[in-house]
């Protein structure tokens, strides 16, 4: 099963590609991939006649006993035989359905191979947490396919309806389904019949949990109104989404629990109900369709109506007349919406009015369409006949409820005849429709799955003892499918539901009025227009009413809140320690004191630039802290990241203005303390708080053990970074990676890569060899500053200080696991340098520091800490772990070389990318954009302007 499911994945993904080499012809290898679950489906027949099961299982998370756990019973091998079969002759269908140039083919393809891919994984899951996970893959997939024209309003509307309707309901079955998993101790579906259930409430919120998520994937009421929307989508979608498999979802999930939940008090009450009136409502509405399409849709809306019903009833009749009618459901609507393609392709119109004689001119699609048609009303020896004479001996107690199906029943021969009439039978007094020759790979689909409806009704004996097992789980009983059981209740009913469907469509021109007119009192596309307009309405006036543009506000709002909500609980529950220390030394409480004034100072300062110094006052003050409490490594950090926050904001305040306001507010300056103040005690309170509750020892004891046995270093907090929590420290490069894109595409106004600026000719330039050997220049590129820009001293000690800078990080980076230090620290020192050049000689002097792009630097960086992994893995231990590399150098001597080196030098890459993407965005390419007038001009660009005149 793992294997057709990897196929799915590698067939969708590489569809794209196939349709680009052969066009429409693709669709044939493509559909090797349901035809394959289609095979495997038909190999296991054995197994699953003996009321067996097929079980594979995959470790996953053995800590949080997660697995992947894949089962198939008999309710399973049906859906893959339908999901397989079905799916396998759609895509053979296709290959003439869409036009050799029609656009999206590709993405079309790949998603439908990928939707029939998560429906074979929803229906052999046998984890409740997994089985909601594919549910939800074919929601997304049916959302692209149901829009496969996006340049269609009608396409996007019901692509989006579908979406949100199933989206809400899956929602809701995955509280039910983890309710229910974590009060039977188990998410294993085959375990939870042996394993306790919630009773009292709890049962009842599980139970309408669970089937909101079931009514809404198979578009019961209320929410029936998606699926006729839905037919904007391309014909073979609806004949495999909408006939065999995303509303059979729905079905099967009911099907699936109604042995574990069918006694539960609001389950029968729901399933009729829902049911019923879906049935009834859905026929009805086909009886007014004048699109065979919309025909079909609303009579498949009424036929999963009666679906729930029996999969929903809890007994062993009406469980094996479910499973049987599931079967002759997806066989005769399949075939007849692929009869729809057939006639829209030919004839240019789907139309009842505008067709006519079509009989004449496609007899064989006739002859497929009528085999299907008598299949849907229930005609002998059909399979639709055979399940429904099963539905009505499962009834027979209910008189009641018997009435109310040979209703449905009768409202189905009727739409059944009406759409035979309207696609082929010739109209008084109209010539013949015009049609094209059809391609024998569209035809053949339908004529095989009108003649599976034939052969599984004539077989019905063998059916039968294949479906009878998952029956036999709701206990014994006598009844069994066939052709014939002699006269009885069950056959008078039939003849009943034909003789009034007969008569129904007869009178249809004198009943037309009343048909028209009588609708259903709940209308649910008009309720859930009403809705979404009110949320809509909602989220404008919210927005409106605090949207209000100030960044002060949102955070004041924000820091107001966790005052108020955190700080009341700290109040309440008073959770302190029973010891607190304030300080060990009295320079803690000098450093304390600076850091609260500047803090204090900051908020009251009315200029960016003061505001600024101080904020890095605060971040130097607080790595003195770090000092004091003996953790040289986080003292080093902080002091390197708060100076490269520093220059990052002295690049942004060149384009800011020099106040924070035109007009100074006191007022204003005081709340804001109260709240800095309040938050920093909440704060203080908090980690008082944690430290004081901690109950567990933490892990962090073993830390010291493991960072020299594990990670072979003595610097705990580099070992950790590199090798305990390696995982954690590869998510956050990458987090810096997509954060330094952000970043240049928010500045760039054109593509970052290609060759670094030219310098111009500025000032005396010499032009021989001679002339530059005696000319001295301290930068490379700090003759293209104006001398007034320039200063000496700054480019002697750049020149003096640089690669002394550049060692040091590189010390830093092959010195961490032992000392303090790393990759983190290194790029950080690496990233000053670059930033001493660009200050000392400009944007010119960057390039020719860095001479390469930015992107380059950190994707290799990115790339160098994955190959680290993959390094490790080869050196035979786990990915990303340190392994140990003895070498003995002619010169050197000894080396003892750790792989998490490797590791630590990706992470000094991407931060040197890091911050040269800072530097050449928030610095190189703002001075370009300054010089050539482009952007806001401030308070600190009359001298470049005077430059430039």
């Amino acid at each position: 099963m793992l294997v057709l499911l990897s196929l799915h994945l590698a067939l969708a993904l590489i569809a794209p590609l196939l349709v680009r080499w052969w066009g429409r012809r693709a669709c044939y290898p493509l559909a090797l991939a349901p035809a394959a679950t289609f095979g495997w489906a038909v190999a296991q027949t054995g197994t699953v006649r003996d009321g067996g099961s097929v079980t594979e299982t995959y470790g996953w998370v053995s800590q949080l006993h997660l697995e992947l756990a894949l089962r198939v019973d008999t309710l399973s091998w049906l859906m893959l035989l339908l999901v397989g079969g079905v799916g396998a002759l759609v895509l053979v269908y296709c290959a003439h359905y869409f036009a050799a140039d029609s656009p999206g083919l590709g993405r079309f393809a790949a998603t439908f191979v990928g939707f029939a891919g998560a429906m074979l994984g929803l229906v052999v899951t046998d984890n409740l947490v997994l089985l909601y996970v594919f549910w939800e893959l074919t929601t997304v997939c049916s959302y692209l396919l149901i829009g496969q024209h996006p340049e269609k309003w009608a396409s996007r509307r019901a692509a989006s309806q579908a979406l949100v309707v199933t989206s809400v309901g899956g929602l809701a079955m995955l509280i039910g389904l983890i309710m229910l998993g974590e009060h039977a101790g188990t998410y294993r579906i085959s375990e939870l019949g042996d394993a306790p259930l919630p009773t009292g409430g709890s049962l009842t919120a599980v139970v309408v949990l669970i089937l909101v998520g079931a009514l809404t994937k198979s578009a019961i009421f209320p929410v029936s109104f998606w699926l006729p929307a839905a037919m904007a989508a391309p014909t073979p979608v609806s004949a495999y989404l909408h006939a065999a498999a995303m509303v059979k979802a729905g079905v099967y999930l009911v099907a699936l629990l109604a042995p574990l939940l069918a006694t539960a008090t609001p389950w029968r009450p729901m399933t009729l109900v829902a049911g019923i009136v879906t049935m009834l409502a859905g026929g009805w509405a086909a009886l007014r369709q004048t699109d065979l399409k919309l025909l079909l849709a609303y009579g498949t809306v009424s036929q999963l109506g009666l679906l729930f019903i029996l999969t929903g009833a809890g007994t062993r009749d009406a469980a094996l007349a479910g499973t049987a009618m599931l079967l002759a459901h997806a066989l005769f609507k399949s075939a007849l919406f692929l009869v729809v393609g057939i006639v829209d392709h030919g004839a240019g119109t789907r139309e009842l009015p505008s067709l006519s004689g079509l009989w004449r001119r496609m007899p064989l699609v006739c002859a497929a369409a009528v085999l299907a048609a008598a299949s849907m009303a229930g005609l002998p020896p059909l399979i639709g006949f055979v399940a429904k004479e099963a539905l009505f001996e499962a009834f027979r107690h209910n008189p009641l409820l018997l009435a109310t199906l040979v209703a449905g029943a009768t409202l189905t021969v009727a739409y059944s005849l009406r759409f035979l009439w309207g696609a082929f039978a010739g109209k008084t007094g109209q010539p013949p429709t015009p049609t094209r020759p059809v391609a024998p790979t569209m035809l053949a689909p339908v004529a095989l799955l009108a003649l599976a409806g034939l052969v599984t009704g004539v077989l019905a004996g063998p059916v039968d003892i294949l479906l009878v097992p998952y029956a036999g789980r709701f206990g014994p009983g006598k009844y069994h499918l066939g052709i014939w059981h002699g006269p009885g209740l069950a056959v008078g009913l039939s003849l009943l539901a034909l003789v009034g469907g007969g008569l129904l469509f007869a009178l249809r021109d004198r009943l037309a009025p009343i048909i028209t007119r009588l609708h259903s009192p709940f209308d649910g596309a008009a309720a859930y227009e009403r809705i979404t307009y009110w949320l809509d309405r909602v989220a404008v006036e919210v927005t409106g009413a605090t949207q209000r543009g100030s960044l002060p506000q949102y955070l004041g709002t924000i820091l107001v809140v966790l005052v108020v909500v955190p700080g009341g609980a700290l109040l309440l529950g008073s959770p302190w320690p029973e010891r607190i220390t304030l300080w060990q030394s009295p320079v803690q409480l000098v450093i304390a004191g600076v850091l609260a004034t500047a803090a204090i100072l900051t908020v009251r300062a009315r200029r960016r630039l003061t505001a600024m110094i101080l904020v890095g006052v605060t971040g130097y003050g607080t790595a003195m802290m770090f000092v004091l409490n003996g953790a040289p490594d986080l003292a080093l950090t902080q002091f390197l990241v708060e100076t490269v926050s520093i220059v990052m904001f002295v690049l942004v305040l060149r384009r800011l203005p020099a106040n924070f306001s035109a007009r100074p507010l006191r007022r204003s300056r005081w709340l804001r303390v109260a709240i800095g103040t309040a938050v920093g005690l909440v704060m203080t309170g908090l980690a008082l708080a944690a430290a004081g509750g901690r109950q567990a020892v933490p892990i962090s004891v073993d830390f010291a053990e493991l960072a020299v046995s594990y990670g072979h270093g003595r610097n705990i907090v580099n070992v950790t970074l590199v090798d305990i929590r390696a995982w954690d420290t590869m998510g956050e490069i990458a987090v810096l990676v997509v954060a330094a894109t952000g970043v240049a595409s928010l500045i760039f106004q054109r593509p970052r890569a290609g060759p670094g600026p030219r310098r111009p000719n500025v000032g005396r330039r010499a032009h021989s060899r001679s002339d530059r050997r005696r000319e001295r220049v301290w930068l490379r590129a700090g003759p293209t500053l104006r001398d007034r820009r320039r200063s000496i001293v700054f480019e002697v000690v750049t020149r003096l200080i640089f690669h002394t800078i550049v060692l040091f990080s590189l010390y830093l980076v092959f010195s961490g696991h032992n000392a303090p230090g790393g990759g983190f620290s290194g790029g950080l020192v690496a990233g000053l340098a670059l930033a001493v050049r660009y200050f000392a000689g400009g944007r010119y002097e960057l390039d020719e520091a860095a001479p390469v792009d930015a992107g380059l630097v950190l994707g290799a960086g990115l790339f160098v800490s994955v190959g680290a992994g993959v390094l490790a893995l080869l050196l035979g231990v786990d990915v990303l772990q340190s392994a140990v590399v003895d070498l003995v150098l002619p010169v050197v001597g000894e080396v003892h070389l750790v792989t998490s080196l490797f590791f630590d030098l990706g992470v000094y890459l991407i931060v040197v990318g890091l911050v040269l993407d800072v530097l050449r965005s928030l610095g190189a390419e703002v001075d370009r954009q300054i010089e050539a007038g482009i952007g806001p001009e401030t308070e600190l660009e009359p001298l470049r302007e005077r430059e430039l005149t």
